[in-house]
Formats: structure tokens, sequence, C-alpha cells
């Protein structure tokens, strides 16, 4: 169980999260009364706490209070509150960072699962590239997009995120944009609490701190939004939802990394219209390569080519009858990328490891870090967030336009 400190005097509750962590626990007596962590100050740097319980039955205006500049001082440390919840309270514990209210009544299993999540979402804290990113600078967002499926796009794109995460921990987040059958979670070995709906409304929608709580942490410092468990749920998220979401998270992220859908839904256009990097995916074969090259005329027709973009082909393989040159002229194009065929490779998929966690030798994994430098410079080079651009960052209605050229590149 992860370290945990509570600030409680209530005797019954002392002992109910002694059992519950098995007595990895540190008790400060009294309740918060002020909003100021300096008396705690010495005991969170000593202690090396993950989680602070907060008994808010009493003063939960304090403690509160007392919550949001932990959060501020302390970001390594997830807050949990003990109180009467309603929907006030919990509009305000988001807003304050809490990551859990738990009722004064709850069971030891519902105590447990409330410290055990908030022990996962729990982090180090700030490093390299994790920062608040300076006024006027957005963050890049890196869209990966294939015309076909079964290419290996969700692999490149949580390779990317957890490339991304483990330079700069708590820099980058991915977004798993496939929102009828969309694997990130799969590929990740994530059991998500939340998903991308839950992300685009309620308190999520309206604040970002709230958020950031839902959120799914992965072990490299990786950040996820999931598709939805359901392809139903799918229905609830709009392209003004996707477009607002990327745009929060631009403002948060120095890296939002988007897998997106085959082919070019309405969603992965509102995307488009957030992207600043561009990774353009197909395999090596010739019903790809035909429908990469559509995807490219077509992304051109729609303005929505950036100028980062890069091509890259997937399951590359010597004895394949067609060439590298082959696929250039046919796409009207240079590849800037080649990924070889690896065993390696699906057996990362399988085992929700990515390459780029792992660091299994192979060609496959050479070549996905050359990718990442190619996106964010040589390992150890600081990250750079783009210059905010109202003018270009506004949105084109591509949805709409595709809509008005359909016919004419079906």
């Amino acid at each position: 169980m992860t370290r945990t400190l509570l600030l409680s005097g209530d005797e019954p509750l002392v002992r109910t999260v002694r059992e519950v962590t098995a007595g990895d626990v540190v008790v400060l007596p009294g309740r918060p009364l002020a909003a100021d962590p300096g008396p705690l100050r010495a005991v969170l740097d000593s202690s090396a706490a993950e989680v602070l319980l907060l008994d808010a039955r009493d003063e939960p205006g304090p403690a509160l209070g007392l919550a949001r500049a932990v959060v501020d001082q302390h970001p390594g440390v997830a807050v949990v509150l003990v109180a009467e919840a309603s929907a006030e309270l919990a509009l305000a514990a988001l807003r304050a960072g809490v990551r859990d209210v738990v009722a004064p009544d709850a069971g030891l299993p519902e105590l447990a699962a409330a410290l055990e999540r908030a022990g996962r979402a729990a982090s180090p804290g700030p490093a390299a590239g994790g920062s608040p990113l300076e006024p006027g600078t957005a963050g890049r967002v890196i869209s990966v997009v294939s015309p076909k499926g079964g290419v290996g796009k969700t692999t490149v794109a949580t390779n990317l995120a957890v490339g991304l995460a483990r330079r700069w921990p708590g820099s980058t987040v991915l977004v798993d944009l496939d929102i009828q059958f969309g694997d990130v979670a799969s590929a990740l070995d994530l059991e998500p609490e939340h998903y991308l709906g839950d992300a685009v409304t309620g308190p999520a929608r309206r604040d970002s701190m709230a958020l950031k709580t839902v959120l799914t942490r992965h072990p490299t410092g990786l950040h996820v939004i999931c598709a939805p468990d359901s392809p139903a749920d799918a229905d609830a998220v709009t392209e003004s939802d996707v477009t607002h979401l990327l745009q929060v998270l631009a403002t948060e992220f120095r890296y939002v990394v988007v897998d997106t859908a085959p082919g070019l839904s309405e969603h992965t256009l509102s995307a488009l219209d957030q992207t600043t990097d561009l990774v353009l995916l197909a395999s090596m074969d010739v019903p790809a390569v035909r429908g990469l090259r559509k995807e490219i005329d077509t992304l051109a027709r729609l303005e929505l080519l950036p100028p980062s973009r890069h091509v890259v082909i997937n399951f590359t393989d010597r004895r394949s009858l067609l060439t590298i040159a082959d696929v250039e002229f046919t796409i009207g194009t240079a590849v800037d990328l080649q990924l070889p065929r690896s065993k390696a490779a699906p057996d990362s998929v399988d085992q929700g490891v990515p390459l780029l966690q792992s660091g299994v030798k192979d060609p496959m994994t050479t070549q996905l870090h050359k990718l990442l430098e190619r996106l964010a410079g040589p390992d150890g080079a600081a990250p750079v967030p783009v210059q905010t651009d109202p003018a270009a960052r506004k949105g084109k209605r591509a949805a709409s336009r595709w809509r008005r050229t359909r016919a004419a590149v079906a």
C-alpha cells in the first residue's frame, strides 16, 4: 500500500486507515484549521508520503484551502478528502486538485480503493518539461493518421507518447480518438476508470483542473484519455468536443499525441484542425499506399497539411515487390522514415508494453527513436512549445469543408 499521511483526530477513522494501510500511515492529530501547508511541509518532505488524507467533515472550507496549497507546493502528493459528498463539494474539490472524496461511513473496501487510486495518481513531482507552459505558448499537438486500419497507427502513437513522457515526465498526454474501437488502453495495459466521454462533459469540460482528474496515468508518467468503453458511447462525443478538448490540453501539456481512427472522419478532421505536427502512416502494400496518396491530396485541398509533417511507411521488407521509390512516386512526396517488419512489435502490443518503454533491442525500436527525434529533437534537448497564433489556431471548420468536398474526392 502507498505510504499515506492522515490529518485527523478522530480515533475510529485513524483505526480504519491503519487497518486499510496495514500500518503504513503517518498520523497527525487534529483537523485542518487553516489553509496553510506550513506545518505539513516538513512531514511531507521527510515521510515520502504519496497520499494525504484530510478529515474534512467539520470544516470543508479550510480543508479545501489546505488541499489546494498542498497540491500547488507538493504536486507529487495526491489529496483525498473524508467528507459528506455533495455536488457543490465535489466541484470545489476537483478545482482544488483533490483526487477523491470518501464518505465518512465508507467501508474498508471503498476506502482502500480510494487510497489505491490516489496512490496510482501520485507522481514524483515536476520534472523537466512538466512545468506549466509559458504565457503566449501552446503545447504541440501530434496527430498520427492513416487511410486504412491495421497499419500500426496505435503502435506508433503509443510509442511516441511513451517516448516523450519518459524524456519529460508529466509533459505528455495521449488521446485515443478512435472513438468506437480504440485500443490504446490495451496497448498500454491500462484499466481506466474514466474515458473520453468523461473528459468532454460535466466539470471536466468546464475546468482544466477537473479535466486532469479524469486522466489515466501510465507508469512512464504519460497521461492518457482512453476511447469510450462501448462503441455506443461514442455517439455522445461531437467534433466540437474534440476541438475544445485538444485546445484545453494544449494549454496544459507540452505534447498532446492523438491516435486517430482510420480514414478521415469528422472527429479526425477536428483534430487535424488543431494539429501542429502530423505523422502520415501507411503499410508497405499497394492499397495502403494508394490510400495514403488520396489522403495527402484530400488534406492538401482542405489546407490541413501543417508544415511539420512526416511520412512513415510501416512493415517495410526488402523482399516486398514494392520499393520505397515506388511508394514515393505514387504518393508524390518523399518517405521520411521506414519501420521494418518486426517480431518484437506485435509481442509488445500483446504484452501492453511499448518498445520505447521496454527498450527491447530491435530495428523497429531504433527507427521509433529516430521518429521521436524528428518530432522532439535529440535526446536531452529541451522540449520546445510553439508560439500561440490565434489566427492560425482558431480552427478552419475542416468538417464543414469536408462535407462540401466529399463527393469530389470519393
